[in-house]
């Protein structure tokens, strides 16, 4: 039996085996940030001034802090999925989830930043929680 993948209607379809299986895509946002525009949207780089240049966001952060700090706390994401992925089809009822985030001496907007794509990204009943754990930070409080 053959069926239509990737329609993003919400209908259910059933496999041989006997399991519901439907499209989780939520095609609207992939849509909306497709159009998105700005410095680091669809993960393309941030353009430094002369001035913007610092080592010593490196040094503390392993990146530019002051660039995670300039982009958008929902950037849009380039796709990098398989093209076969872009359409598959999964069981209708899925376990919910815990999501545990190990951090240590994180910048604060990348922090940030994951938890937003997280929730944007994940459909709310597969979230049971978001845990953040902090790994023996020593800077006294998150950047």
């Amino acid at each position: 039996q053959t069926f239509p993948l990737g329609l993003g209607d919400g209908q259910l379809y059933t496999w041989t085996d006997g399991l519901k299986r439907k499209d989780w895509h939520d095609y609207g946002s992939i849509q909306k940030d497709a159009l998105r525009s700005g410095k680091g949207e669809h993960g393309k780089p941030y353009p430094l001034t002369e001035e913007d240049h610092d080592d010593s966001a490196y040094r503390e952060n392993g990146f530019n802090i002051f660039v995670s700090n300039n982009i958008a706390l929902e950037r849009s994401l380039p796709d990098i999925r398989h093209a076969n992925c872009k359409h598959k089809m999964y069981l209708e009822k899925l376990p919910n989830t815990s999501i545990i985030i190990p951090f240590h001496n994180e910048g604060w907007t990348s922090l940030l930043r994951t938890i937003h794509s997280i929730i944007n990204r994940t459909p709310d009943s597969l979230i049971a929680e978001i845990i953040l754990v902090d790994d023996f930070s020593d800077r006294g409080k998150i950047k």
